[in-house]
C-alpha cells in the first residue's frame, strides 16, 4: 500500500486585520502512524468561520494565534481511520479541531463530538449542527431569554449564525427583522429564514432611521455578529430592559489601534440594557444536546440550512476574505476531496 500524502493549509504569513490568500500555503507530506493515545482523522469537510480572522493575527485576541508554518486552526468533520483510544473507533465520523488539512492525527481533548447518523448530510455537522448553529441556539435562547411577541433584531441576518437565529425567532413566537449587505440576501433571508423585515444597511443613508421604520415599536432583542456603525444605530432602537448579544465584530477590520464610535453608556443606563458577550467554547458540555435539537428541527422542516462547499483545498486560502465580503450564500465549508 503506497503511503497516505497529507495536504495542508498552513498559515505562512501573519496578517494584520483580515486573512487573504498570500497569508497561506499549500504544503504536502506524507502521514505518520497514530501514537499511543492517538486518533488518525480522514477529513471529509472543512468549516470556514469569521473567527478564523482572530486565530491567524496576533492582535489581543482571546485565544493564542495560529503558530506560523502550522495547518491553519478550523473545525471539521471527519472518519476515523486508525484509533489508539479504546472510545472511539475506526469507522466512527467526529467533529472537532482537525484543522484545515487531510488527515489529521488528533487526541480525544480536540474532539468536540461523536457524529450521530442520521439522515442530515455529513456537511450539516458544519452548519445547523455544528458551532454556527449551536451558537445560535445557545446565544438566542441562553442570553436572549425569548417571549412570544418580543421584538428581534439580528446584524448578518442571512449569515452562517443570523440565518439561524432568524429562524429561532419565528420558532419562539417573535418578530423578526434583519440587517444585510445586499438585495438578493435580504430577499433569501424573508423568504427562508424566518424575518419578517429585512434591511440592506449599505443602501441606508441613515441607518438609525431605517431600522426605526422597519422596528417602529423598538427591539427587545439585538442579536448583533457585527459591532461597529451597525450597532451604534442599533443600541439607540432598544426598548426597556432589552437584552443585546454580541456573537461577533465582523465590521471592524482591525482592532489595532482600538477603533472608537459613539459612546454607548447613556444607552444601556437609562433603557436599563443587558449587554452579554458569547463565545460557543465556553459551552462545550452543552453541545450534544443542543445539536440533537437542532436535529430534531431540522429534520422536521422547521430550520432550513444553506450551505456553499468549495471542492478542493485549494479554496482555502482565499476562503476567509471571501467570507468577510460577504460573498458566500449560506455556511461556507470546504470539501476535502
Amino acid at each position: 500500500m503506497s503511503p497516505r500524502e497529507n495536504r495542508q493549509v498552513r498559515l505562512t504569513a501573519r496578517p494584520r486585520g483580515i486573512p487573504q490568500t498570500e497569508h497561506f500555503s499549500l504544503v504536502t507530506e506524507p502521514v505518520s502512524a497514530p501514537g499511543k493515545g492517538e486518533i488518525l482523522i480522514q477529513n471529509h469537510f472543512l468549516s470556514v468561520d469569521p473567527a478564523q480572522r482572530g486565530w491567524a493575527n496576533d492582535e489581543g485576541n482571546y485565544s493564542a494565534p495560529v503558530p506560523l508554518d502550522s495547518p491553519m486552526r478550523a473545525l471539521a468533520v471527519g472518519e476515523i481511520l486508525e484509533s489508539n483510544v479504546q472510545e472511539y473507533r475506526p469507522g466512527d465520523h467526529v467533529y472537532g479541531w482537525f484543522g484545515w488539512q487531510r488527515y489529521c492525527i488528533a487526541k480525544p481533548e480536540s474532539i468536540l463530538r461523536r457524529v450521530t447518523p442520521s439522515r442530515l448530510p455529513l456537511s450539516a455537522n458544519l452548519s445547523v449542527l455544528g458551532m454556527n448553529g449551536i451558537t445560535a441556539y445557545l446565544a438566542f435562547h441562553g442570553l436572549g431569554d425569548p417571549k412570544p411577541s418580543e421584538h428581534v433584531l439580528v446584524s448578518t441576518a442571512a449569515g452562517s449564525v443570523g440565518s439561524f437565529v432568524g429562524q429561532l425567532a419565528q420558532i419562539a413566537g417573535c418578530r423578526a427583522v434583519g440587517l444585510t449587505s445586499a438585495a438578493d440576501k435580504a430577499a433569501l433571508a424573508k423568504a427562508r429564514y424566518g424575518y419578517q423585515d429585512m434591511i440592506n444597511y449599505r443602501e441606508a443613508s441613515d441607518l438609525g432611521a431605517a431600522i426605526r421604520t422597519a422596528c417602529p415599536d423598538g427591539n427587545d432583542i439585538f442579536f448583533d455578529n457585527t459591532g461597529g456603525s451597525i450597532a451604534d444605530a442599533a443600541i439607540r432602537t432598544m426598548r426597556l430592559r432589552g437584552r443585546i448579544i454580541q456573537c461577533g465584530t465582523a465590521a471592524n477590520a482591525s482592532w489595532t489601534p482600538v477603533p472608537t464610535g459613539p459612546r454607548p453608556e447613556r444607552e444601556i443606563l437609562t433603557r436599563r440594557l443587558r449587554w452579554s458577550g458569547f463565545i460557543i467554547f465556553d459551552h462545550l458540555a452543552e453541545f450534544d444536546e443542543a445539536a440533537a435539537r437542532l436535529a430534531e428541527l431540522a429534520l422536521a422542516g422547521k430550520i432550513v440550512h444553506d450551505e456553499e462547499i468549495l471542492p478542493g483545498l485549494e479554496h482555502a486560502p482565499g476562503a476567509i476574505a471571501r467570507l468577510y465580503r460577504g460573498d458566500n450564500h449560506g455556511k461556507l465549508i470546504i470539501a476535502v476531496d
